[in-house]
């Protein structure tokens, strides 16, 4: 008699202690008819070793499971085995209290409820046919005895679904502690490979750029035969190959959503797998669109995925919009969306660690641009973020 459940140690005890529970009333009925003297003694020998029998097979079958058609026909013979058993003896009436739990644990509540019920009559009937001396006992205790088995059982169930609810959720949270250690992984790889990109492009690009302008006008201003001329070409030259290979370093280090393409549409494909249940994304492009430096595009990428993000969990927001515009002299972010809204004058609980805001804010500023909010309660968001663009990208 298998269960769906886990074979737990507790309930492989309690299992021990059902088929203890069974044999044991059994060898109590025999017992008594055969030192009594009953006229029915060999008949209860027979009768207590066939539903022992029955017992037994449907220990061994494997098909014997709860709310399965083997269950209901192994119950079937097994009630059968006992109203032949309760017949021939008045104390057979006792194994009714086991019947209870198997009853109870392999059939439906709604088919087991009845069937222990009827269970309970059968029994108080049997003892009222063999001229027992009728006490409220002979009532009480086969009823009392069904109640206190539907309320273990019950009970037990509530256990094992609280048990298995609490396992489910300490699944879940390990699996999110995992997803979490591997997003913040991530950001960090990101958020160093951003760093190291800023500084190449900032420092090392830069100086490389300004070595090799002064060595070209050292060069144009030697003499076509002087020695030194052969030198100073070749370090520029050699200035112009580590230049190249500073910015072949800061394109490595771009970030994986900025390699498929422009930046543009590396915007289009955040708007298009912003989730489900969140707003509906829309993404536009304003003006004639002009090749951004590396630093320029991370960091319009990352204020975009931060906004629609705080969008997305804080907003409640039917609709958003996120609008890249180029101008003569800037190129200009907005985020908008028709959410609940905020005072930006109220301290916010992420202005305090070192995220959303304060950090978008930190990125413009870095770059000489400017970040602005404007919200109200119940009005929506709009966050604008506009860089100037350098003298060799502006129109």
């Amino acid at each position: 008699m298998d269960s769906v459940r886990p074979h737990t140690p507790v309930a492989a005890l309690l299992r021990l202690c059902l088929h203890a529970l069974l044999g044991g009333l059994l060898a109590l009925a025999v017992v008594r008819s055969l030192g009594d003297h009953a006229p029915h003694a060999g008949a209860v020998l027979v009768a207590a070793i066939a539903m022992a029998a029955v017992y037994g097979v449907g220990v061994a079958l494997p098909s014997v499971r709860p709310r399965t058609a083997a269950g209901a026909v192994w119950l079937g013979a097994l009630g059968a085995a006992w109203l032949a058993l309760l017949v021939v003896s008045p104390d057979a009436l006792w194994a009714a209290f086991p019947l209870y739990f198997l009853l109870l644990h392999l059939l439906p509540l709604r088919w087991a409820l009845p069937a222990v019920l009827a269970t309970a009559g059968a029994a108080i009937t049997s003892f009222l046919l063999h001229g027992q001396q009728v006490t409220p006992g002979a009532f009480i205790g086969p009823l009392l005895g069904a109640a206190v088995s539907v309320a273990t059982v019950l009970g037990y169930d509530a256990l094992y679904r609280e048990s298995e609810r609490r396992r489910e959720l300490i699944d879940e949270l390990v699996a999110t502690r995992a997803e979490l250690a591997e997003a913040e992984r991530t950001a960090g790889t990101l958020a160093e490979r951003e760093r190291l990109a800023r500084e190449i492009h900032d420092t090392l690009a830069q100086g490389l750029s300004s070595i090799q302008l002064l060595l070209r006008a050292a060069e144009r201003a030697l003499p076509a035969g002087d020695p030194a001329r052969e030198h100073v070409e070749q370090a520029r030259r050699a200035a112009q190959d580590n230049l190249a290979e500073a910015r072949r370093f800061v394109k490595a280090l771009t970030p994986p959503d900025l390699e498929q393409g422009s930046l543009s549409g590396a915007l289009e494909r955040l708007c298009a797998a912003a989730p489900g249940p969140g707003p509906a994304v829309q993404f536009g492009v304003s003006g004639t669109p002009v090749a951004l430096p590396t630093p320029y595009e991370v960091a319009l990428l990352r204020i975009a995925q931060s906004a629609l993000a705080n969008t997305v969990q804080h907003a409640a927001a039917g609709r958003a919009e996120i609008t890249l515009s180029f101008m003569d002299t800037s190129v200009a972010l907005d985020v908008v969306d028709d959410g609940r809204g905020f005072d930006p004058a109220e301290p916010r609980p992420q202005e305090t660690s070192g995220f959303g805001l304060p950090a978008m804010r930190s990125r413009a500023h870095s770059l000489g641009g400017t970040l602005s909010v404007e919200s109200a309660p119940g009005q929506g968001t709009a966050v604008a973020i506009t860089l100037p663009l350098p003298v060799a990208g502006a129109r």
